[in-house]
């Protein structure tokens, strides 16, 4: 057991951005298996541009048929690797509404609208905004960085206690976050006001229907411990009385030692857990190995960073995704 962690610190595979050639390749496959090429800026409609997954569904549904919604990361990648291209950054300047999220999730959008500033006359919109933040434990790897010391050497440093970002795994704060998107979206057209009120109503009432099935569920499981692959699930757990226990931190690429692996088969042996949760995006490997070392099953949490192609085509959104995560949630905590 652990001879493969313990030999040495495991490095959890991440998404990098390909070189040119590549890239077209792919493009060129997509345009060909979709038979459309990626989503432009339209004339005729309010463009919104939203920073990742949850964002683009609420603004969708909330701007209905007068909003050309662009989400720039791609379906199938994870949001945490991921930057604009020229491309992106062109879109974001020339919409009329920018959405992104805030609490540190996305590091590229500071410098972003800093070398926008005076050349874009987009509404930009912090989605997270108002939402009461928690602090995440342990290495957060995003918020990384570097100083010299005395001697002039290097140095990293670790906010041991960063800012959780992922608000929106909470129902309550995705009512919330959907709340301010409508808000930017009447600011921003105010001739379609009582469509974007009328259609914000309805998915509000789909969260809230959401919130409280969570609550119904959850109240009765008898267990309320879960393993996660990274530290995202802080606010839904909050909300409903779970103990998360990440193996990654806040970052899906941020490294167990031994020790905490160690610490998560003790919490598992202490706690009667049944199943290590992953998540599509990344991969499932230290998930699946850990849960062969412990004698446990696997199974899929959902973070909602993105959807795949193929949770795209069936139709899936926030509250579809969500509602799978509960199912998961229960039968793991029998």
């Amino acid at each position: 057991m652990f001879r493969f962690f313990l030999s040495r610190r495991f490095r959890f595979p991440r998404l990098r951005r390909s070189f040119l050639p590549l890239a077209l390749i792919a493009v060129l496959a997509v345009v060909s298996a979709c038979g459309k090429p990626q989503a432009a800026l339209v004339n005729d409609k309010i463009n919104v541009v939203t920073s990742f997954y949850p964002l683009y569904d609420f603004a969708s549904k909330i701007g209905g048929a007068h909003v050309n919604a662009i989400n720039v990361v791609p379906a199938g990648v994870e949001p945490h690797d991921w930057s604009p291209k020229s491309r992106d950054i062109q879109n974001i300047k020339n919409s009329q509404v920018f959405v992104y999220l805030g609490a540190g999730f996305e590091g590229w959008v500071n410098d972003t609208l800093e070398s926008l500033k005076s050349d874009s006359k987009s509404l930009v919109v912090e989605a997270g905004k108002g939402v009461a933040l928690i602090e995440g434990t342990g290495v957060a790897h995003e918020h990384e960085t570097e100083h010299k010391d005395e001697a002039g050497h290097e140095e990293e440093e670790h906010n041991e206690h960063a800012v959780d970002p992922h608000l929106w795994l909470s129902p309550v704060n995705a009512k919330k976050i959907a709340e301010n998107i409508k808000n930017a979206l009447v600011q921003a057209d105010t001739a379609h006001q009582a469509d974007y009120e009328a259609n914000f109503t309805k998915l509000a009432a789909d969260l809230d229907a959401l919130h409280l099935e969570f609550q119904t569920k959850l109240s009765t499981v008898p267990k309320k411990e879960i393993v996660v692959t990274h530290q995202s699930f802080g606010y839904l757990a909050k909300e409903y009385g779970l103990t998360q226990k990440p193996i990654m931190g806040l970052a899906p690429d941020a490294e167990p030692t031994s020790k905490d692996l160690q610490g998560i088969l003790q919490f598992i042996k202490d706690n009667d857990v049944k199943y290590i949760f992953f998540e599509e995006l990344v991969s499932d490997k230290l998930a699946k190995t850990l849960a062969q070392d412990a004698g446990v099953q696997t199974a899929v949490l959902n973070p909602l960073e993105g959807l795949t192609e193929d949770q795209i085509k069936a139709g899936d959104d926030y509250v579809k995704v969500m509602k799978n995560n509960l199912n998961s949630l229960v039968k793991a905590l029998q």
